[in-house]
Parts: C-alpha cells; structure tokens; sequence
C-alpha cells in the first residue's frame, strides 16, 4: 500500500499540488486521472522520486520516501517496476535482451537464472516466439507489452504506469488494461496508472483519484463513478456522448455489463 498525505509542489511561484491526500491499495488497480495540466503527473513523479515535494508524506507500507537515506532509496527502488508511456525499450536489444536488462543491473543471478526469469516474463505476457526480435519488428501493442514484462521482472511490489495506452488502438487498450489487471492480482501488486483515456478508467479502475486544478477532487471507483454529483468530475469522465450514453444506460439499468475483450 501507498500513501501520501498533505502532498505540496510548487515550481516557482505556482502551486501545482495543494495538499493532497490518497491511498493506493495493494492488489488493486489505482488510476490518477484529470485533465491536462491537473497536477496529476507531477503527482506521479513525486511517487517514484522524481519530483521532490516541499511538504507531505510519502508512505510505501508505512516507509517514508522523503525521509529515506540514499541506501533506503535505492533499496526501495528494487521494489519498483515501471512501465513508461513511449515504452523506453531499447532499439539495439532483443525483446529478450530488453526484459533481461533489470536482471542483468539489479540482481546477482546467474546468467540462466536471469534467461529463466526472463523468458517466464514474456511468456506471461503472452509474447513467446518474439525474443529475438528487435523493437522496430514488432507492433506499438507488443512493445508495450515487452515493457511490461520488463517491469515485472524484478518482481516488483509496486508497479506505475504512465499514459501506457497512449499511441495504441482502442482494441489494443483494452488488451494491455486487462493485462495490467490481471498482473496486480495475480502478484498482488500496489499498481497506479497515470491515465486519461475513459475506457480504462470504466473497466479497471478499481481506486480512482481525480486530480482537479492540483487538488484531489473525488476518490471511488468505476461502479461509483457513474452517479457521483461532482460536477468538475462529471464533465471530464462523460465530456462524449458515447459515455453520457453509457452513464444514462448505467442509471436505467444497473451495472453496465460489457465483455471488454470482445
């Protein structure tokens, strides 16, 4: 589980996060969403130490990041998988050699213990019979999901995501949000995913933040969502007519059952 409470940034004299609070449970998928320019990605770069707030906390299973020494910072980034939003694999390297690189910097296995974890990797990502096959022979949807057995190699216990279906089809999405979904059960992972698109937000978000204009506006979740009165929240989740479709169907109805893999 993470935590954050009273989170402040400022860059300057703004004031992009204003005390935010949220927990990000174990074993559930957690999305930050909100608009462009929300705070929702200073937000997430504060979590994974890139960005320093000047006030908060910080709580990975009750250890505070802004209280860390540099030995406990680094320990607690071995605990850490991240998935980027362009994918960040390396074009020189195999799928294998991409999946194998954290093994390779971060553990002292043997070079078959590192191809055993590293092939289970890509396996359960479904993509065996495409490790020796570099970046550019491989669709947008198997980079991302090579991204995602990279980040799961080192057997993460926390697991953030950003924008990761940015630049994919909608079918393609679908595929990676089930497949995230399915890893933080299966693992048991405190996964949070920094996202706008609304399809993931309906099918997957089991713990929603709504960051609005640096504040943490609303916290439910995907069955939740379709009746809360926040207005600010209303008008960014069914801005479309095909989910104002979706939520009129929703409060006619009852839950909106979907096969999401069709």
């Amino acid at each position: 589980m993470i935590e954050i409470k009273d989170i402040t940034k400022s860059f300057d004299d703004r004031t992009v996060l204003h005390g935010v609070s949220a927990t990000f449970e174990t074993g559930k998928t957690n999305l930050i969403i909100g608009q462009s320019g929300s705070g929702k990605t200073v937000l997430m770069k504060s979590l994974v130490g890139l960005v320093r707030p000047e006030k908060g906390e910080i709580l990975f299973d009750g250890r505070d990041l802004l209280k860390m020494s540099g030995d406990e910072t680094k320990n607690l980034r071995k605990e850490i998988g991240m998935l980027f939003q362009g994918s960040a694999l390396f074009d020189s390297e195999t799928v294998l050699g991409n999946v194998m690189f954290p093994l390779v910097m971060f553990t002292g296995m043997s070079r078959d213990e590192m191809l055993e974890r590293a092939h289970f990797c890509i396996s359960r990502v479904n993509l065996t019979g495409a490790e020796n096959k570099f970046p550019s022979e491989i669709s947008g949807g198997m980079q991302k999901r090579v991204a995602i057995a990279r980040a799961i190699a080192l057997n993460p216990k926390y697991l953030f995501c950003d924008e990761p279906n940015s630049g994919l089809d909608p079918k393609t999405s679908i595929l990676i949000d089930e497949l995230l979904h399915d890893i933080t059960h299966e693992y048991n992972i405190t996964t949070v995913i920094n996202t706008h698109d609304m399809n993931s937000v309906l099918g997957i978000g089991e713990n929603i933040v709504f960051i609005n204009k640096g504040y943490r506006e609303w916290v439910g979740n995907m069955n939740q969502i379709y009746n809360t009165a926040n207005e600010a929240l209303n008008h960014f989740v069914f801005a479309t007519e095909l989910f104002q479709q979706v939520r009129r169907y929703v409060n006619a109805n009852g839950r909106y059952e979907k096969d999401r893999k069709q």
